[in-house]
């Protein structure tokens, strides 16, 4: 049976261990002591299927039904509203017809989030069928379903040698060596990492900071069926979590790969945007934390083997759209893999995979 080790433990890696152990024998490394331990573990995580690129519209629209349907859904409703102020009409214009919203009315909108401050609110839209992902539980199935097919996944394993051998690769890790006939690239921020240690071209994938603060429920109030609340050009956001409101200053600030931390400037921009669309400020923060997003150039995943090194496959550059793109993306990694047509529009199939950008 073919042998895969796959980099990385967060939702692009076990997402596709679990569609590649159907048919291989495979391994998951993680460097960290748990799953999920960066970006997947710290991800305010939505299906909003009108998000992105059209090759990642076309990763979520056809990962609606594993998300909705397997292992009894991950999924319940929220919403997102767009909320623009008197002055950001061309702006909310522009994000009312890129994300597919509908226009609403400011009562509307104050109807179903009271809080917010009816004199700084000019604009309004809804996407009602926007929903909230169990990022965990999430996390949890793909590594129960690789481990019920075969596979395993082994923390604390940060790899630090890759070589190509007579038609095998060498894995080197803090705490033994791996031999692998396919090796999969789903390091997240560490994605170009890996490929250098490989002896390949990295394809310019980039982390970028994204800070999140939790803040209390403005006055106390029963958030729970309130809409994720969105500033014009995403300038932040805001989401209800578990009775508190997680607000983000929507940064995406490029940096080396590396255990992201929130820096206390870059969230009181997002706190004071949020405060200035409410009626009451936010006066103290229960957490903050960061986590770092990767892009590729075109801000498109890239899935596929390595045009140069068929033997390595890449599954990086998730961006903001890991976790409601997962179940298509994995799949799309597996049938390029064992050679199967995908079911996804070859346009594209075309336009995620790595030889793109080379």
């Amino acid at each position: 049976m073919t042998r895969i080790v796959v980099i990385g433990g967060g939702v692009a890696g076990l997402s596709a261990a679990a569609e590649l152990a159907t048919g291989a024998d495979v391994t998951v490394l993680e460097a960290e002591d748990s799953i999920g331990y960066h970006a997947s573990g710290r991800s305010a995580a939505m299906l909003e299927v009108n998000y992105g690129a059209p090759s990642v519209r076309a990763l979520s629209h056809a990962s609606v039904d594993y998300l909705a349907g397997h292992d009894g859904g991950y999924l319940s409703p929220r919403g997102v509203m767009l909320v623009a102020k008197p002055d950001e009409k061309t702006g909310f214009d522009s994000d009312l017809k890129s994300m597919g919203m509908q226009q609403i009315s400011t009562h509307h909108a104050l109807d179903i989030v009271p809080a917010l401050n009816p004199q700084h609110l000019g604009f309004a839209a809804l996407h009602a069928e926007a929903r909230d992902i169990d990022t965990d539980r999430l996390l949890q199935g793909y590594a129960r379903r690789l481990r019920h097919a075969g596979g395993s996944v082994l923390t604390g394993h940060k790899v630090s040698s890759i070589g190509f051998e007579n038609g095998q690769w060498q894995i080197g890790t803090t705490k033994t060596v791996f031999s692998a006939d396919l090796l999969v690239n789903a390091a997240g921020a560490w994605a170009d990492e890996m490929a250098r240690l490989a002896g390949l071209a990295p394809l310019g994938i980039v982390p970028h900071r994204r800070s999140m603060a939790r803040v209390p429920a403005p006055d106390g109030a029963d958030i729970s069926t309130w809409p994720m609340l969105f500033g014009v050009g995403e300038s932040w956001y805001a989401k209800p979590d578990a009775g508190c409101m997680l607000v983000s200053p929507a940064d995406e600030d490029p940096v080396d790969a590396h255990d992201a931390w929130a820096e206390d400037e870059t969230l009181a921009r997002g706190i004071a945007a949020y405060d200035h669309m409410t009626l009451a400020p936010v006066t103290r923060l229960l957490a903050s934390w960061a986590g770092l997003r990767s892009f590729a150039p075109d801000r498109t995943l890239v899935l596929g083997p390595d045009p140069g090194q068929p033997a390595f496959i890449w599954c990086a550059g998730q961006g903001g759209y890991g976790m409601q793109t997962s179940p298509a993306a994995a799949r799309l990694v597996a049938d390029l893999v064992f050679d199967r047509t995908p079911d996804l529009p070859a346009c594209a199939v075309t336009a995620l995979r790595p030889e793109r950008l080379r």
